[in-house]
């Protein structure tokens, strides 16, 4: 009798069978009828394809799985945005004028001063950080901190800094379209202080880029 002659898928499937679905090379060699000699041979031309194989049909299954269970459940993905708003975009305030009109460099301290919120993460939670930042020496020249947001939280910062720089001419704070900024509170401090506000166009941080980007500040510092 001469000897078998096994395809090449017959020989991969066998060797599928040890490396990627587990069985023993005995108990394959019994069920298919192949000397575990064999066996052996294949595994060191085939095994790596196998992995390769598995690892293919792997992810394709995943992917597979995932497209079925969001048609399933109704999901479906959104990619961007409708439309642009880009750098020039955002309504203007209803509020208040857009007075800085990205006009950062200044030529006199207390001329102009920008304010924004942020927050840090602790481990009780978040910190929200409201600063005042004089765009003459880009120093930080009033701050306070909380747990939350409120209006109080950007008046006690702007206190700080009238407080500290004692401003011998109305000065001209710019900010974003924040709820605290556009307080009856954070207005009637402005008035009492002899303050001028300026807004941010919506959803637009290159109008208040000075408090967003601390590397165009040269790093900031307290004053």
């Amino acid at each position: 009798m001469g000897k078998p002659n096994f395809s090449e898928d017959f020989k991969r499937d066998a060797v599928h069978q040890i490396t990627v679905r587990g069985y023993a090379v005995r108990e394959v060699s019994e069920r298919l009828g192949v000397s575990t000699y064999s066996l052996y041979k294949w595994m060191k031309l085939y095994a790596k394809a196998a992995s390769q194989t598995s690892s293919v049909d792997h992810e394709a299954e995943s992917r597979r799985l995932k497209r079925e269970l969001a048609r399933v459940a109704g999901i479906r993905a959104e990619i961007g945005y409708k439309r642009k708003l880009g750098k020039y975009g955002g309504r203007p305030s209803v509020v208040v004028d857009n007075t800085l009109d990205r006009q950062f460099d200044v030529t006199a301290p207390d001329t102009a001063w920008v304010s924004d919120i942020t927050y840090i993460k602790t481990y009780e939670g978040f910190l929200y950080l409201a600063v005042i930042i004089d765009l003459y020496s880009r120093r930080v020249i009033g701050w306070a901190t909380q747990s939350r947001q409120p209006t109080d939280l950007v008046l006690q910062a702007l206190l700080m800094a009238v407080w500290r720089r004692k401003p011998k001419r109305r000065v001209l704070i710019h900010t974003d379209q924040g709820s605290q900024y556009t307080s009856r509170d954070w207005a009637a401090f402005l008035r009492a202080h002899n303050i001028e506000h300026s807004m941010s166009r919506r959803g637009n941080c290159h109008d208040n880029a000075r408090v967003h980007c601390p590397r165009t500040n040269g790093g900031q510092r307290l004053a």
